[in-house]
């Protein structure tokens, strides 16, 4: 058998310098109304004390790199999650580029072979890529894959509508950005030493 193709090395030292700062990014926004909605948003996203602890004692930096544009409902919904995420944890750095911008990025991350934004790529402190999140959180992604396999996207939706009414404060999609920064962070592979996890047995 023939070896399959090597898709091109990203340099994402590269693409996350060419990125804009959130800033920079909502000051260029094409929409004003949806600018104001995620500035008066990110402030009133709630994060639990123990992950809030976690996000404070990060032991080194964490790169993320955010595809996302203003037009779109779940960019709305939540980028600001990650930006709250960012104001408490000093060692979360973000910085935000645009499909058409970095073709080459964004292919690699295609939700069920459709272009759906956001996408958050993280990076370790040495912008080894880790993971990424989006365009929504994990159950809602498998709602619509389901209404694909079914041919019913629209009450897939539906359901992901009622889900979000149901999370208004998006803890859920806290705690899975949470969950790939202590992958990008990670001291040893077994995730029985995650410093998320001990943030949160703490707690209890």
């Amino acid at each position: 058998m023939p070896r399959p193709p090597v898709l091109k090395t990203i340099d994402w030292n590269h693409v996350f310098s060419s990125g804009a700062t959130y800033s920079d990014w909502l000051a260029a926004a094409e929409n004003t109304e949806h600018r104001d909605l995620m500035q008066q948003d990110a402030g009133g996203i709630k994060v639990i004390p123990a992950i809030r602890e976690f996000l404070e004692s990060l032991p080194r930096p964490v790169h993320v790199v955010a595809i996302a544009e203003d037009w779109c409902g779940d960019v709305i919904r939540h980028v600001p999650v990650l930006e709250r995420i960012a104001e408490i944890g000093s060692n979360v750095h973000t910085r935000y580029i645009t499909r058409e911008a970095f073709p080459e990025v964004f292919v690699r991350f295609l939700t069920n072979g459709g272009e759906a934004i956001p996408k958050f790529v993280f990076l370790s402190e040495d912008f080894v890529e880790c993971g990424n999140w989006g365009p929504m959180p994990a159950q809602c992604r498998a709602l619509i894959a389901r209404g694909k396999a079914c041919n019913d996207v629209g009450k897939a939706r539906e359901l992901v509508s009622a889900a979000y009414d149901a999370d208004k404060e998006r803890e859920v999609v806290v705690k899975e950005l949470a969950e790939c920064i202590d992958v990008a962070v990670s001291l040893d592979p077994n995730p029985r030493d995650s410093l998320l996890m001990a943030s949160m047995k703490k707690a209890t």
